[in-house]
């Protein structure tokens, strides 16, 4: 298997005999091509504990479906997409190249015909890199965010479902996505890696000014929304220590900073205000995962103003009046911990507890605003051969908002299979 698939599921993959050490390799001239990816698909039962959602703004835990019932069922894939990736690899003029493009099938489809527009296939990478061990690497394109990205990849849900597994023919679940880290997200990036260093690596990155990644600022009046835009590139970057033996492990620390552009009440007019110049979303982590025999821990906390607590950015201002173009940025945090073991029958078990919180900004009264979106994970993982995992999973999600005794509940149990190859 490719480095670049393997960072997308190795934070996650519990055992050696969980996945193949190699794709499919076939040498081209002055090229070695690696087909690799995953086919994975889950049956789930959610069950709803409130009849209507009380949290409406930023909750996770799941309510009704569209026809009123309380318990739903699906088949969707799980956090990890269906993945079909290409990455070709060279070295030339003492320089090692590659490049990755990979692609994200859906299993399953909630249209009547069964390939609805609804769920597009994704497309989560196209990037190259060039680079040398004695000087380090350089990517360009687009791939997995830098902060959170070992929030992610460390979480054992990966190889799972985790939150929302609510609805039919869903393209994702959330696995930890917003109770316990937020989502790192696939970017558009130009960053460097420095090579390894006795087990200490840094990387530093400038990622591309999505617009409408902050979207527009929760408002608690009627009226057209102050209208958020990110028109400066985004920084992020991490630095981790890694290393080998009876007891081996890694820990890491990432951050991200993004520049705000606040306009006025019409989408698209710039803010004249001269009061207002926008705002700097910042948000930091750190994080350790070891593993010592058959047990593996994991520990990760985040820390972010005016990001939010689920996407980058979403809910993470506020905005007293509506198309004022003043915001007041919101305060969050979280984290989550994680404990697996494997039994004698190579069967991987595991438990996993996380919560991110979502303040109110100053002078905020927003009663459905989400407060905390907690989970419970507990999951069996077994390798049945060197590449396919029999999964089951039960999540247990709580929403609570601001205002008093706003709370919703909700539960899943998923049963499936994940192959790589």
């Amino acid at each position: 298997m490719n480095n670049k698939i393997k960072l997308a599921v190795a934070g996650a993959v519990f055992s050696a005999a969980s996945v193949a050490n190699a794709g499919i390799v076939i040498p081209a001239g002055d090229w070695t091509l690696d087909v690799n990816g995953n086919v994975n698909a889950f049956a789930n039962w959610t069950s709803n504990d409130n009849h209507a959602q009380e949290v409406t703004t930023g909750g996770l835990a799941t309510n009704q479906d569209v026809t009123g019932e309380d318990n739903n069922q699906g088949i969707n894939t799980g956090l990890l997409p269906a993945w079909l990736g290409f990455t070709g690899t060279t070295r030339q003029n003492d320089v090692d190249v590659s490049f990755t493009i990979s692609f994200q099938p859906n299993v399953s489809d909630n249209s009547s015909n069964g390939h609805g527009d609804v769920l597009q296939p994704l497309n989560r990478q196209a990037f190259i890199t060039f680079g040398d061990k004695s000087w380090g690497t350089v990517k360009l394109g687009k791939d997995l965010g830098i902060f959170a990205g070992q929030a992610i990849l460390n979480d054992m849900t990966l190889l799972g479902v985790g939150g929302g597994a609510n609805g039919s023919g869903a393209a994702t679940t959330l696995g930890g996505i917003g109770t316990g880290y937020i989502y790192p997200a696939w970017k558009g990036q130009i960053s460097y890696t420095t090579p390894n260093m006795n087990g200490f690596q840094a990387t530093i990155g400038i990622t591309n000014p999505n617009q409408g990644q902050f979207g527009d600022a929760s408002t608690a009046t009627t009226g057209t929304n102050t209208e958020l835009a990110q028109d400066r590139f985004g920084i992020e970057g991490q630095v981790m220590y890694s290393w080998t033996g009876d007891v081996a492990g890694k820990v890491w620390a990432s951050g991200a900073t993004y520049d705000v552009e606040v306009g006025t009440a019409a989408s698209g007019t710039a803010n004249t205000s001269a009061s207002v110049d926008g705002y700097t979303a910042t948000v930091v982590d750190i994080g350790a995962s070891i593993s010592a025999g058959n047990l593996g821990l994991v520990g990760y906390y985040y820390n972010g103003d005016g990001v939010g607590s689920t996407i980058m950015g979403l809910n993470g201002t506020y905005n007293a009046t509506a198309g004022s173009g003043i915001v007041k940025k919101r305060d969050s945090d979280g984290g989550y911990v994680q404990a697996t073991y494997v039994i004698p029958t190579g069967t991987k078990l595991g438990v996993s507890y996380g919560v991110s919180n979502l303040d109110e900004a100053s002078g905020e009264v927003a009663t459905t605003l989400v407060d905390k979106n907690e989970r419970w994970t507990v999951g069996a993982y077994h390798p049945l051969t060197k590449h396919l995992n029999l999964v089951a999973e039960y999540n247990d999600m709580e929403s609570e908002g601001h205002g008093a005794g706003l709370k919703d509940e909700s539960s899943s149990f998923s049963l499936g299979a994940i192959l790589f190859f």
